[in-house]
């Protein structure tokens, strides 16, 4: 992709929302069928995981609420949907699939809010927004996959409901990286701030 970074500087684009508290944290659909490369998987997600357990632990040490969305259809595939028509395969995401089911290392504790979706976007048709906004949150960290799919989708509603949303960019991942590198060049541009998890931390309060 050619740099048109300048093009976006010159309108007016990418402006820094900047990390201020309250923080919470959205986990978008790490789940087993993402991160097996034979199913919806491959890419970066892997490596994305990975670091996105070191920033749920630093999220539960210093308290901030916390949500994990995963995508369940019903048994009997009567909420199928114009999502699973282009994506049939999702219809497989059923509530006792192990494919739904959120990674071993990431899953939800007590107190934990768990966001059931058919849909890419975390907020769409769901309780997430009033849940955070219940708890105070006015950064919202963002993880999870795919970042051109259901996490660019969960960015966009977080920014439309005001919070100010962070990508965390190496807590992020997607099958293939061209699309991956874009959303977040866009991201970066329109809805969000873009971080690393290093400069996120060189960011936070000491306590």
């Amino acid at each position: 992709m050619r740099d048109e970074s300048q093009v976006y500087h010159r309108q007016g684009f990418g402006a820094g929302l900047g990390v201020l508290p309250p923080l919470g944290l959205l986990i978008v659909d790490f789940v087993n069928g993402f991160a097996d490369p034979g199913t919806f998987g491959g890419g970066n997600i892997p490596g994305a995981i990975d670091r996105t357990a070191g920033l749920l632990a630093t999220a539960r040490d210093r308290g901030w609420p916390v949500a994990h969305s995963r995508i369940v259809y019903a048994d009997d595939d009567s909420d199928a949907n114009i999502f699973s028509t282009k994506v049939p395969g999702m219809l497989g995401l059923k509530e006792h699939s192990p494919e739904s089911a959120i990674v071993d290392v990431l899953a939800p504790l007590a107190g934990e809010r768990l966001v059931r979706k058919n849909v890419p976007s975390a907020f769409f048709g769901t309780d997430l927004a009033p849940w955070l906004t219940q708890r105070g949150v006015r950064t919202l960290l963002v993880a999870g996959c795919v970042t051109s799919g259901c996490v660019r989708a969960s960015v966009v509603d977080a920014m439309c409901w005001g919070f100010r949303p962070v990508v965390v960019e190496d807590c992020v991942g997607d099958r293939a990286i061209g699309p991956h590198e874009a959303s977040l060049f866009d991201m970066r541009q329109k809805y969000a701030d873009v971080m690393s998890l290093e400069a996120l931390y060189a960011r936070l309060p000491l306590a």
